[in-house]
């Protein structure tokens, strides 16, 4: 009964420390519980009443597990493991009706009413809950909605009729949450397949790029290489045509020297006709 109105993580540990005998009760009776747990934090001190049929615990951790705390739950499972043996008592505050009533406050804000469970228990309705029990457990083979619940007064079969309805709707909110996450998944799946295609076409655009930067860097190198030999040549035809230059002047200073030696020759030769006279002929 416990476990069906608790967080079953919140259980699961509350049972650790129950194994663990970390539970410590301090004063109980059929209306009241004062407890201490030595939780994976420290130790919590506990207050559990019963208050009207129902039980209202408050626990000084600030956990927000709902109904109850894990501590005010391994206080309960205690008590009820040091009251069994105790068969004399008066039906104790955990075997009460279950009926669902308000979250009560507590010292650090945070409080919970646990519904209590009807101590009297009858064959007819043990009898009807296990006729509906019958479709509803093909029902839930077969995945299908569950048939409409008996029509029964408040009581622990009712309860426990529905404890299984609410526990379908949290496996069918449970799998809309699951297909949700898968189609999200497979969105993403897409998304990463498509980033993929792209990241690969950008690889390939990449190494296209590199392979022609080498090559350019290799025309770069080879006109570079060309520009040098032309600097070099450059160079050579300037020394050339100095040596030039310097011929051509000194072949124009002899042109020169040429020019006068002929005229002086021209004088020469005209200076000789002039003083030679021929005799006449008789």
């Amino acid at each position: 009964m416990i476990q069906a109105v608790s967080d079953a993580s919140a259980f699961q540990i509350a049972h650790e420390y129950l194994t663990t005998n970390r539970v410590r009760i301090v004063e109980a009776d059929d209306s009241q519980i004062t407890a201490a747990v030595l939780g994976k934090a420290g130790l919590y001190e506990q207050n559990i009443r019963l208050i009207d049929g129902h039980l209202v615990s408050k626990c000084s951790c600030t956990l927000p597990e709902e109904a109850m705390c894990r501590h005010c739950i391994a206080v309960l499972l205690e008590y009820q493991r040091w009251a069994h043996p105790r068969q004399s008592r008066k039906p104790s505050l955990v075997k009460e009706a279950i009926t669902v009533s308000q979250v009560g406050p507590s010292n650090n804000g945070k409080g919970a009413i646990l519904p209590s469970f009807a101590s009297d228990i009858k064959l007819s309705d043990v009898m009807v809950f296990l006729e509906w029990l019958q479709p509803t457990t093909k029902a839930l083979e077969r995945q299908e909605p569950l048939p409409g619940p008996p029509a029964l007064g408040l009581g622990a079969v009712s309860t426990w009729i529905q404890a299984i309805r609410n526990l379908e709707d949290r496996r069918r909110e449970s799998e809309e949450v699951m297909t949700s996450l898968e189609s999200q998944l497979k969105d993403r799946e897409s998304e990463v397949g498509h980033l993929t295609q792209r990241l690969q076409t950008s690889l390939r655009e990449s190494n296209a790029v590199q392979a022609t930067a080498r090559e350019l860097q290799r025309e770069v190198a080879s006109y570079q290489e060309v520009l040098t030999r032309v600097s070099e040549l450059t160079v050579e035809v300037v020394r050339h045509a100095g040596q030039m230059r310097a011929v051509t002047g000194d072949m124009l200073q002899k042109d020169s020297q040429l020019d006068k030696l002929v005229s002086s020759f021209k004088d020469v030769a005209e200076a000789l006709q002039s003083a030679v006279t021929l005799p006449p002929h008789e």
